[in-house]
């Protein structure tokens, strides 16, 4: 049997693999990691996680999903979004761009037909744009007829928008004036084009309601949605 940690190198240890993971890292993987039972695993994070809690650290250990993850504190998000803008240049987006984004960030992962069928107009040349600006990106292709492309955000829409997960989106009528802040205010608003095989005279509905209406006439979500917004199984497909 090797070496046992001391608390501090325990609790040290586990801080930076929290840190440097990706996804939420759960119990069992911790104990593996650093080689001890599970039992001195979780007082040790107990009080890791009581130690981020307090009023002046500026991220905090949360438990989701079955692990544990850092998060930036709510009542920093401002300032991180700040900072973020002022890293990259701001990007031109039509509000047509900006709805079909809010409609994927808030239904992910989501077909180009589910969009259409919420925005209630043709947003194909919409969806490219969203790819080549890199705020969207393909996740694998929905098990039904056809097989159409599934889409989710992106890492580079994270930055844009300051979030480090997202379960931090905010609510669907706030996305719009966020979106505005992370994208330049309302100069990153470009003047809207003509989506191909969409009417000219009709209007896009309201996007917060067009989802929730959406969502409430699901009899239940597909398998490959969940709440968090993740990935569909490596055995799906890529574009």
């Amino acid at each position: 049997m090797g070496i046992r940690m001391t608390p501090a190198e325990l609790t040290g240890a586990l801080e930076a693999i929290i840190y440097a993971a990706d996804e939420p890292v759960t119990l069992e993987q911790l104990a593996t990691a650093v080689g001890e039972e599970k039992t001195a695993v979780r007082a040790a994070l107990d009080l890791l996680v009581a130690s981020y809690a307090i009023e002046e650290r500026g991220v905090e250990i949360r438990r989701v999903a079955g692990g544990y993850k850092f998060y930036t504190k709510p009542q920093h998000h401002d300032a991180v979004r700040r900072f973020i803008k002022a890293l990259r240049p701001p990007l031109r987006l039509t509000m047509p761009a900006l709805e079909t984004l809010a409609v994927i960030a808030y239904k992910q992962p989501a077909t180009q037909p589910e969009v259409q069928e919420i925005r209630g107009v043709n947003c194909a040349g919409v969806i490219q744009t969203l790819l080549e600006k890199r705020l969207i990106t393909t996740a694998g292709r929905k098990h039904v007829l056809g097989r159409p492309i599934l889409y989710r955000t992106s890492k580079e829409f994270m930055m844009r928008f300051g979030l480090s997960d997202l379960d931090e989106l905010p609510s669907l009528k706030e996305f719009e004036q966020l979106a505005r802040d992370a994208l330049g205010t309302d100069e990153g608003l470009a003047p809207a084009e003509f989506e191909p095989g969409a009417e000219a005279a009709t209007a896009a509905p309201d996007v917060s309601e067009a989802v929730n209406a959406n969502e409430s006439s699901e009899s239940e979500p597909s398998s490959e949605e969940t709440s968090s917004g993740a990935v569909p199984s490596a055995t799906d497909e890529s574009h």
